[in-house]
């Protein structure tokens, strides 16, 4: 999970915002990334690079299904945990800084609940580029304004939203081809069986969008994420 370019007062964004009292681990991370390797044909053991990889939920599971797994983030906290925990992880500020990797380096670069915490994303996405294999592959996903637009500050480290028009348009801009973004339900029980989306459809648009329900099949019926990826 990002932690933005925030400086050296930021440093315990995820103790905040991601804490295990709040938000324990779950099961989910390993279900979105088994989601992702069929929704887009990745092979183990291809390497991924998780860009603002937090505490490192994703890494594990990319890890744990056979990938080479290497992250980045800008909290000095959470990266000397995740290094003392055996994962190869360094620090790196995207809003002005390059990636410590040489150019074609992953064929995976995935990144969740980022690119919305810079100010603007063009450094992220030209370095994204640099250090992507050919035919490597972004995959990002990102808070969708259109429903999340009543509580997308309540984060306040949220600094640039995006519509499903503007990543796509974001992507292309930065020369990634085969681009398609789609609004995506963070339920599980979606992915397995689509027709559930319409009685999510139904949720989302009688729930109160400045409500955020503690049931999590109405909270992410409501709450719509961006699913963008592009091939280089």
């Amino acid at each position: 999970m990002a932690d933005g370019v925030f400086g050296s007062k930021m440093k315990d964004y995820n103790k905040i915002y991601y804490s295990e009292i709040e938000k324990p681990k779950t099961k989910y991370p390993l279900e979105l990334v088994m989601y992702l390797i069929n929704r887009f044909s990745l092979k183990a053991p291809m390497e991924v690079l998780d860009v603002g990889c937090g505490r490192g939920d994703f890494l594990e599971s990319f890890k744990e299904l056979g990938f080479k797994v290497k992250g980045v983030d800008i909290c000095e906290n959470t990266v000397q945990f995740l290094v003392n925990s055996g994962y190869d992880v360094s620090i790196c500020d995207l809003e002005m800084e390059r990636l410590p990797y040489k150019d074609e380096s992953f064929d995976v670069i995935f990144s969740k609940s980022f690119i919305e915490h810079l100010s603007e994303p063009h450094n992220f996405l030209n370095e994204t580029y640099r250090v992507l294999k050919e035919k490597g592959r972004v995959i990002i996903l990102t808070p969708d304004w259109y429903s999340q637009f009543k509580l997308f500050y309540s984060d306040f480290t949220h600094k640039r939203p995006y519509t499903k028009e503007s990543l796509e348009k974001l992507l292309i801009l930065h020369g990634f081809k085969n681009v398609v973004v789609e609004y995506f339900y963070q339920l599980p029980i979606v992915w397995k069986y689509p027709f559930i989306k319409f009685f999510s459809s139904i949720i989302r648009w009688l729930w109160p969008k400045h409500i955020r329900s503690k049931n999590k099949f109405i909270r992410f019926s409501v709450e719509l994420m961006l699913l963008g990826s592009g091939v280089k």
